[in-house]
């Protein structure tokens, strides 16, 4: 199969929609994160999604919509929470996920769980694919499953060459890691995956938000994936890393001490100059956005260099660092050295 990777066009957009409906896989641009799409109510091209990702069967995916109406006009939940209500008014459209009780969507999407993750994306070219193809779609990150998430159409094309008809090609992705996820299903409304809304944004609007230990732990043996982004080790390069959790110059010091010619740095924009290997910044110290806009460029960087182990810094776990700090923990594998 040859991949076209198509500038948003009204003629391209409409191909890309039919494709859709016809049960094939498009990758899209998001404000978050390219997505590999398929029509979330139709199971075979669901399956297509885990097939082409090499993604486990038992990690749930997000329906995308591109109007709240489509939540009731295709039966994605059962009932809308008020807490969902509050938030969707706040956030939607834009980098927010919100789990409710599923109503008619296939099992393939949601891992078999009684729940669906929903989604309502800001960036228009996304809302125009959705609104061409006329159906919800089912789109997770459009990368090899477990490797750093694509927020280009040549990351895309990358992974996916021969694997999919389509990508559109919506430019460079906005805020770079994938969006916040929240379930309201249960009493308590609990954070599953840190994103572009923040933890203190949710609370503003609804109250009080748990924030699920899987955040910064790993799941416990046998634990079920209430979301995308929960599994042990995600978001990885090649490279080992290793994060270190330690002040400015604990972190310097011991980089300084340990490098090697197969040894690089992912580091804040003001280390470079202090150590002596190679460098890979992903933002200045206290630019969350930064951060995250650029997290992923930089680990698939690393892999198109072939460094073989990098030492990382640990970010801040307040506002939007938590999501950076998510990304890099399971890119590292829970690898964490502590000088503290």
């Amino acid at each position: 199969m040859k991949t076209n990777v198509l500038l948003p066009t009204k003629e391209n957009i409409q191909q890309a929609g039919e494709a859709l409906r016809n049960g094939e896989l498009v990758g899209v641009p998001t404000e978050t994160v390219y997505g590999l799409a398929a029509n979330a109510l139709d199971p075979a091209a669901v399956k297509n999604i885990f097939r082409a990702k090499g993604r486990p069967g038992d990690n749930p995916l997000i329906v995308h919509i591109s109007d709240i109406a489509q939540i009731e006009e295709f039966e994605l939940v059962s009932e809308i929470p008020e807490k969902a209500k509050m938030l969707m008014q706040a956030y939607w459209p834009g980098p927010l996920t919100i789990i409710m009780k599923k109503g008619s969507v296939p099992d393939e999407v949601t891992a078999g769980l009684d729940t669906v993750a929903v989604r309502f994306p800001s960036h228009p070219v996304t809302q125009r694919i959705i609104t061409a193809a006329q159906r919800p779609l089912a789109a997770p990150s459009a990368n090899t499953s477990g490797k750093p998430s694509p927020t280009s159409a040549m990351h895309v094309l990358h992974d996916m060459d021969g694997k999919i008809p389509y990508i559109i090609d919506g430019g460079s992705c906005e805020v770079g890691v994938e969006s916040t996820v929240i379930t309201v299903a249960g009493e308590t409304p609990v954070l599953l995956r840190p994103g572009g809304i923040t933890h203190e944004q949710l609370e503003a609007v609804i109250g009080h938000v748990d924030i699920s230990d899987a955040v910064i732990h790993k799941l416990k043996d046998g634990e079920t994936a209430a979301s995308p982004g929960m599994k042990y080790k995600h978001y990885a390069p090649c490279a080992r890393i290793i994060l270190i959790k330690s002040d400015d110059n604990g972190y310097i010091n011991y980089v300084n001490a340990h490098s090697a010619d197969s040894t690089a740095a992912l580091c804040y924009d003001e280390d470079a100059e202090k150590l002596n290997v190679k460098t890979y910044c992903f933002g200045a110290k206290f630019d969350f956005d930064a951060q995250a806009n650029r997290i992923f460029d930089v680990l698939r960087k690393i892999d198109e260099d072939g460094v073989e182990n990098v030492y990382g810094r640990c970010p801040d776990t307040t506002g939007k660092a938590l999501a950076v700090y998510n990304r890099l923990i399971r890119a590292a594998g829970f690898e964490v050295i502590s000088l503290a």
